[in-house]
Formats: structure tokens, C-alpha cells, sequence
């Protein structure tokens, strides 16, 4: 994203509507973009409306209202001079946007956004089997974001552990070597607002993962989330609950996702009918 100095009046409304902090006043009294914080995810582009002031006249009336002691404060949710010039993005930056910009589809999953469902819809993906465990580590938030660099030192961790990565996760599909969980060189230095990389591995494995992905978070720079998830026994216990606990980790639940329609649990519902 760029913004016109030709059309900045510095009215600044763009400032906090910035996702990563990355626009501020500069020197001249106009608004700047710090190239390398942007994470093009086009917040400040779709927040405010653009109106079609004259910029020259505008700057003179700025001027004028400053030496009588006012200000010149358009409402907030609009840039009064249409400043905004989105971009086209070559690579690797246009990587940047596919995983930063809700509104964007990400080519390799046909899903806005980060380009993941995750294992929240396994009762209609079947990803995660029986005696196996799906571990979500999400990276980055709103105000903070994250580097591909701080992402590659938690994949190739997980990757000295026996686990899988999912294939058609978008971060997986930027890797070079899913054995050694190393991602492209071009794009380590590339900022996106999160991400997530979702492995499987075996139960008996989930507590060997989690004690290794809480050594990786302590010296992580950015936020980092772990979620898992399992497939409930057929008498509806869960069997990672302990594990998780013995870990050290408290278990909530944020939400349920519920194949309506569809069968998610065949032989529960065969022998129902039988008895």
C-alpha cells in the first residue's frame, strides 16, 4: 500500500486504523507507511471512505485554520483526498496479502484470509482419525503480526518430532522440505498479520509435542496459540483432556463445529438401530 504525498493533507484519520501500526506522521506533517511493518492486509484502504477534496486547497485551508488556532479534522472514517494507492504486489510481497487480508482468497485453498478451516470442521473433513491428535499453532494477532522467520524455527522444532503436516494447509505449501519443516528463503523476511500451521500426530505422541512447542514459544517474538483437538471416543469421552492438563495447560472451549446433515458418526447410529 502506498499513500500519495501529492494527496495527503495529514488529517492523520489513518493512523489508527492501521492493523500493525505501520502509518504515521512523518516529518513534512504528512502521512508515511513503514514498507517493512505493512502486512498489506488493506485495512486502512477498505476503513475509510475516500472523498475527492482538492488536496492544494485543502492543505491552504489547513494552514489558514492553524494560524486562528483550529483544526482541520475531517469525520473519522474518511480520507478526505482518496490518498490510498493500493499496489499491484509482485512476489514474494504479494504473500503478504493472500495471508493478511480477510477480504483476499488465498489461491491455494479457495478460502479468504489465512487460507486454513483448520481441524474445526473434522466432522465432515475426517482429517483427524481415531488415536490421533490435530495441533493448531497460530502465530501473529492484529497489532502484532509475525515474520515467516519466527514461523520456521517452530515448524522445523515440530519437524525433529514424529509428526505430519497437513498438505493442504497454506503455510505447509511454502515449505521446501516438510521433513525438516523449512520454508522458502525468499520469504523468511516477509511480515503477515498470522498464520497457522496444523500438524497430526499420535496421542501417545501429544505430550512429547506440547513440552517441545512450550520450550519454542518462550524465545518466540511474536503471540503464539495452541489448540488440539481429537476424535471424542464412541462413549463420548475425550481422551486428551489429561494429557493436555498434565502439560500445564487449562482446557476451555471456545466453540463446537456440527456437520449438520451430514453423518459423522456411522457406527454409533448402526448400532442405535440395531438395539
Amino acid at each position: 500500500m502506498n499513500i500519495s504525498k501529492e494527496k495527503c493533507v495529514g488529517c492523520a484519520n489513518c493512523v489508527p486504523v492501521c492493523s500493525v501500526g505501520a502509518i504515521y506522521i512523518g516529518a513534512d506533517g504528512l502521512a508515511e507507511i513503514n514498507r517493512d511493518a505493512c502486512v498489506e492486509c488493506h485495512n486502512c484502504h477498505r476503513s475509510l471512505s475516500p472523498e475527492y477534496l482538492p488536496s492544494g486547497i485543502t492543505r491552504l485551508i489547513r494552514k489558514f485554520l492553524t494560524l486562528v488556532h483550529l483544526r482541520f479534522q475531517p469525520d473519522p472514517d474518511v480520507c478526505p483526498t482518496d490518498a490510498f494507492q493500493p499496489e499491484d504486489l509482485e512476489w514474494p510481497r504479494i504473500v503478504r496479502r493472500a495471508f493478511s487480508d480477510p477480504m483476499v482468497t488465498h489461491e491455494s485453498t479457495g478460502v479468504h484470509g489465512r487460507g486454513t478451516e483448520e481441524v474445526k470442521t473434522n466432522d465432515v473433513s475426517g482429517r483427524i482419525k481415531h488415536g490421533e491428535v490435530g495441533v493448531v499453532v497460530e502465530f501473529g494477532r492484529p497489532g502484532i503480526s509475525t515474520l515467516f522467520r519466527d514461523v520456521e524455527k517452530v515448524t522445523t522444532a515440530l519437524a525433529e518430532h514424529d509428526v505430519v503436516f497437513e498438505a493442504g494447509n497454506p503455510v505447509t505449501q511454502l515449505m521446501t522440505d516438510t521433513n525438516t519443516g523449512r520454508i522458502r528463503e525468499d520469504l523468511l523476511d516477509e511480515r503477515i498479520l498470522s498464520c497457522i500451521v496444523e500438524v497430526t500426530v499420535k496421542l501417545d505422541d501429544t505430550a512429547r509435542t506440547l513440552e517441545a512447542l512450550k520450550r519454542i514459544c518462550k524465545n518466540s517474538n511474536t503471540v503464539i496459540s495452541i489448540g488440539v483437538s481429537t476424535v471424542c471416543a464412541e462413549n463420548g469421552s475425550d481422551p486428551l483432556q489429561e494429557i493436555v492438563r498434565s502439560e500445564g495447560f487449562q482446557i476451555g472451549w471456545a466453540k463446537l463445529n456440527l456437520g449438520l446433515g451430514r453423518v459423522s458418526n456411522p457406527s454409533a447410529i448402526a448400532r442405535e438401530a440395531s438395539s
